[in-house]
C-alpha cells in the first residue's frame, strides 16, 4: 500500500486531526507549553501516518496505525510539556485499536496476528507495571498503560518487533538522559519524559519488522 500519495494523503490527514486536537490538548495537560503551541504534536502525527502508510497491508490495517499515530503525537508533544500521558487519550486508544485491528483481522483472515497482538500487549503491561512497582520513580503509571497499545502494535507485526521496539525504547530513553546530563539540562536524580522514547522505540520497532520483510526473513 505503499506510495507517494498514499503517504502524503495520510500525513496530511494524520496531521489536520492532531491540529483539530490543540486547543483540546492544551486545556487537557492545562499548559501552554512550546511543546504544544508549536504544533510538534502535528509534524509527529503527521510523520505516523506516513509511516502507517508504509507499514499497512490493506485499508483496515492503515486506520489502525494512523489512529495510533495521532494518539502518539498528541501523548508525545503532552510529556514533553508536563511529564504526563494524561488517561483521557491513553484510556480510548485501548478500544479504538482493539476494534481497528479486530476489523483488520477479518479482513484479512489473520486471526494469529490479533491473538499475538493481545498476547504482546498483555506481556508489555505485566513488565512495565513490574519495572514500575519495583522502580516507581523511573517508570510512571502512564507508561505503564501506554505499553499496551504499543504492545499491540508491535505484536500485530511480529515478536522481533516487539523485543526490538521495547529495546530500542530504553536505549533511546537512556541516551537522551546521558546527553542531557551532558549538556546540564538535568541532574541524576532528575525525571524526563519516557513516554516519546517509548513511542519511538516502538517506530524504531516497527522499521526494524519492515526491513526483516523486506529481506525475507519473516
Amino acid at each position: 500500500m505503499t506510495n507517494l500519495l498514499t503517504a502524503l494523503g495520510c500525513a496530511l490527514a494524520c496531521g489536520l486531526v492532531a491540529a483539530a486536537c490543540t486547543g483540546w490538548i492544551r486545556r487537557v495537560a492545562d499548559s501552554g507549553s512550546a511543546w504544544i503551541t508549536r504544533g510538534t504534536h502535528v509534524v509527529l502525527a503527521a510523520a505516523g501516518g506516513a509511516g502507517a502508510s508504509v507499514l499497512a497491508s490493506g485499508w483496515a490495517e492503515l486506520v489502525a496505525f494512523c489512529l495510533l499515530a495521532v494518539s502518539c503525537g498528541l501523548l508525545m508533544a503532552i510529556d514533553l510539556a508536563v511529564y504526563r500521558l494524561p488517561d483521557v487519550i491513553v484510556g480510548p486508544m485501548y478500544p479504538a485499536l482493539l476494534a481497528a485491528l479486530v476489523v483488520a483481522a477479518a479482513v484479512s483472515g489473520d486471526w494469529g496476528a490479533l491473538g499475538r497482538a493481545l498476547a504482546a500487549a498483555g506481556v508489555l503491561l505485566a513488565g512495565y507495571f513490574a519495572l514500575a512497582w519495583i522502580n516507581p520513580s523511573g517508570l510512571g503509571l502512564g507508561d505503564v498503560k501506554l505499553s499496551g497499545p504499543l504492545g499491540a502494535f508491535l505484536g500485530w507485526l511480529g515478536w522481533p518487533a516487539v523485543v526490538a521496539g521495547t529495546l530500542a525504547a530504553f536505549v533511546i530513553n537512556a541516551v537522551i538522559a546521558l546527553v542531557l546530563l551532558a549538556a546540564g539540562r538535568v541532574g541524576l536524580k532528575s525525571g524526563i519524559a519516557f513516554g516519546p522514547a517509548m513511542v519511538v522505540g516502538a517506530a524504531a520497532g516497527a522499521a526494524y519488522w519492515a526491513w526483516r520483510t523486506s529481506a525475507g526473513l519473516t
